[in-house]
């Protein structure tokens, strides 16, 4: 009795022993081995931080074309990895036109994927940077390429490199069906003349210094992930007044109130840290909450198919957010404090957005105001990583940490939200929104990263 007792357990070891050297043996491995999720985020985040530099000194980029093009890049990634993350949906149906190409039998380096779709698709979306931008987008991708030939089979790499540039061309094909958001940075302005559309005070009137004209006008056609055509427009502005005693007569006093006579210096911190106004000397606003994931992804050490969904979120809710908030402002077309100001209360007045590269001062951004896009990029990039990461993720934001040319002393905060209302105030006390302008962008921007958030992403 005892005896048999003694090799029942040995009968059953060598049992599962057998068939774990048959399966090892087989040369079949075990599909968890295959998912995304077993690698590293490295590969994604390293073409993000590519991008983020590309985004810094592009040329018509900001605000439209970049936010544009992180929404691209974000999804053929999640797309071209998909067949690696079973938990996940294919989005591609929800889009018209757009047809991805099946994955073809046999395994998949998931990290050769991505950088191969990010190889391709990335130096098309940025066209317009300078020539040593795409050296180093080629030397990225090559860099990577060598590393992973030396790490896996031959076969596997050609395989997997062919999957990236056929989903990559796939969306990049589709993405020029776009009339107007394809290669919308070579003309911002396009034939959109301001005066003729100034019907009445309060209308928006291009600022000095500046291009003098009004830049994305149609931006509102652009092609939307998730934003539904009936709410490519936000709740109205408050009625336009000159009686001193109106709300908006209160709140223009607001914005004069922060820097007249002097700007304190938490109201320059905070401005100066969520500006991201001018080329060449950071990233664009949209692209800031890039820089955001990539700091929470790289804190977390997230696995790759974490970082594919919000990279892709985060790109295709402030690519809506773009649509919805350039509709909605030239449809109020509201000016700006700064003409508001001069003109009611006090004719010398100056915005706080100075460029220290070319020594320019009293800036505004050149499109009417309402709503604040900082403001619905912010809340839309917010809610799509809260989506990921969580609602309450407190962070200390480094994007700037070192800059010598303006505050960029880091700020740490207690959720995606609390830095988003941040971000939209930043720009009262910059002196270029009302506090309207902010506070329906953030709400605007929080509906506009829902509608992302609820596209079926899991099964």
């Amino acid at each position: 009795m005892k005896k048999g007792i003694t090799l029942f357990p040995l009968f059953v070891f060598l049992l599962f022993a057998g068939l774990f050297i048959q399966s090892c043996g087989d040369g079949t491995p075990d599909p968890v081995e295959k998912g995304v999720r077993n690698y590293s985020h490295e590969i994604a985040t390293k073409w993000n931080q590519m991008f983020l530099e590309a985004d810094r000194h592009a040329e018509g980029f900001r605000p439209g074309p970049a936010p544009r093009a992180l929404g691209y890049l974000g999804f053929a990634a999640y797309e071209a990895c998909l067949p690696g993350m079973p938990e996940y949906n294919d989005l591609a149906p929800l889009y018209s036109g757009l047809s991805i190409p099946a994955a073809g039998p046999g395994e998949y380096h998931w990290p050769t994927v991505v950088n191969a779709v990010y190889g391709y698709l990335m130096p098309r979306l940025a066209a317009g940077v300078p020539t040593q931008i795409k050296q180093k987008m080629a030397d990225l991708e090559a860099q990577y390429n060598t590393r992973f030939q030396s790490e896996i089979a031959p076969d596997m790499v050609q395989r997997s490199q062919q999957r990236g540039q056929a989903v990559a061309e796939a969306v990049w094909n589709w993405s020029k069906t776009d009339t107007y958001g394809h290669e919308a940075y070579k003309d911002p302005f396009g034939d959109y003349d301001w005066q003729a559309h100034y019907q009445k005070p309060g209308d928006w009137v291009a600022t000095l210094p500046g291009p003098g004209k009004g830049a994305f006008p149609y931006w509102g056609k652009v092609r939307r992930w998730a934003l539904p055509e009936t709410e490519k427009i936000c709740r109205p502005p408050l009625p336009y007044s000159e009686d001193t005693k109106s709300a908006l007569f209160a709140q223009a006093m607001e914005v004069y109130a922060q820097n007249t006579p002097t700007l304190s210096y938490e109201g320059e911190w905070v401005a100066e840290f969520w500006s991201d106004d001018l080329v060449d000397l950071t990233f664009s606003p949209p692209a800031r909450w890039i820089a955001v994931a990539i700091q929470v992804i790289n804190q977390k050490n997230s696995d790759l198919e974490t970082a594919l969904e919000a990279y892709a979120k985060v790109g295709m809710a402030i690519n809506d957010a773009g649509v919805g908030c350039w509709n909605s402002k030239y449809h109020y077309n509201v000016e700006r404090p700064q003409t508001y100001i001069r003109r009611l209360i006090d004719p010398n007045w100056n915005t706080n957005l100075e460029n220290p590269l070319n020594g320019e001062n009293s800036l505004t951004p050149s499109f009417p105001a309402y709503p604040s896009g900082h403001a619905t990029f912010g809340a839309a990039g917010a809610e799509a990583l809260a989506s990921v990461f969580g609602y309450a993720y407190s962070l200390t934001d480094r994007c700037h940490e070192g800059r010598a040319e303006f505050i960029g002393t880091p700020r740490t905060f207690g959720s995606f939200y609390e830095m988003a209302q941040e971000n939209a105030w930043s720009r009262v006390p910059l002196g270029v929104h009302f506090r309207m302008d902010a506070e329906e962008g953030v709400r605007y921007g929080t509906v506009i990263g829902r509608h992302v958030n609820n596209l079926p992403w899991k099964k």
